[in-house]
């Protein structure tokens, strides 16, 4: 059987006999004579070279994505036969980190911090520093996170939170403990919202999941939480989001994804009150991705089940 496998990153893995490897470019069309692959593997391969693999690849059988969420993937691929494996465990770490990052940030207002040094200005207030003097979410100690979409990241993130002295819930499709988690089902969320100091979306982008954080959940939340997003932009209804912020009846969001990408610079969003925005820059970095695509070549030949399958 031959893979393909792309050349925007470092990709070592041990092929095996009766498996040939092709590196492709991923901006360019697939060269004819590779054209009878079985295996590709897609990383940052601009949209439309997506959606034309499965013309390209008449033969293809499997597509092992590197990315966590393989909708885009899935999208290019309806309607074919073609497996579907994602990135598991790729960017457990690099998102967690980054959630991590944007949390602290929001408890310790680095935002306000580095505006006013962008001015070279001392936060002042009525003789008092405006941060140090805050009320509400100042810090992780005893705060309550709340992490909707319990899978790896989540998990990964629950343990650097537990560290910092915060106590951690997940929402997932099951109730019950995982990892050592008290985990709740969506249905539970209203007795759990109240009390939440931050609500962590890392949901997949799917028709289930579209807008499911909406104005009733920023209504549930008290004045004092954040929102934060590092899933998918479509699990958030923006327009409600906004009106959170700019009534105030949250404190304040930090967000890596959005609805369209790149935000549009006339989206009113980048003027809303207290937001962080990073540019869909929490994952980017799979840890080791060859180890994954190993496996699974293994297991794909082996006739068994591959990891990170989407249904």
């Amino acid at each position: 059987m031959k893979i393909l496998v792309p050349t925007v990153i470092p990709i070592d893995f041990e092929t095996p006999d009766g498996v040939t490897r092709v590196d492709y470019d991923v901006t360019s069309p697939i060269p004819p004579e590779h054209r009878d692959a079985e295996a590709v593997v897609v990383w940052l391969n601009p949209g439309e070279r997506l959606r034309a693999m499965p013309s390209e690849l008449p033969e293809l059988r499997w597509v092992q994505g590197l990315m966590a969420g393989t909708d885009s993937v899935q999208a290019a691929f309806a309607g074919t036969d073609v497996t579907i494996a994602a990135g598991t465990g790729l960017h457990d770490q690099p998102v967690a980190e980054h959630t991590l990052a944007l949390i602290l940030a929001a408890a310790r207002r680095l935002d306000e911090a580095f505006a006013a040094q962008s001015e070279r200005r001392w936060l002042e207030e009525h003789g008092g520093n405006q941060i140090r003097n805050r009320q509400g979410f100042t810090t992780l100690a005893g705060a309550r996170v709340l992490i909707w979409g319990f899978g790896g990241i989540g998990v990964t993130l629950a343990g650097y939170l537990t560290a910092l002295g915060a106590e951690v819930t997940g929402v997932a499709r099951s109730a019950g403990e995982r990892h050592g988690y008290r985990v709740i089902t969506p249905d539970d969320l209203a007795a759990e919202l109240g009390t939440t100091d931050v609500l962590v979306d890392i949901l997949p982008g799917s028709a289930e999941t579209d807008a499911a954080i909406g104005a009733e959940v920023f209504e549930a939340l008290p004045a004092h939480a954040w929102f934060v997003n590092v899933g998918r932009g479509v699990t958030v209804d923006e327009e409600a989001l906004e009106a959170a912020l700019r009534s105030g009846s949250i404190a304040g969001a930090a967000l890596d994804v959005f609805r369209t990408e790149p935000l549009p610079e006339d989206s009113s969003l980048w003027q809303g009150p207290n937001l962080l925005v990073t540019p869909h820059a929490a994952g980017g970095r799979p840890q080791q991705p060859g180890k994954l695509i190993a496996e699974n070549l293994r297991r794909y030949r082996a006739g068994e089940q591959l990891l990170g399958v989407t249904t």
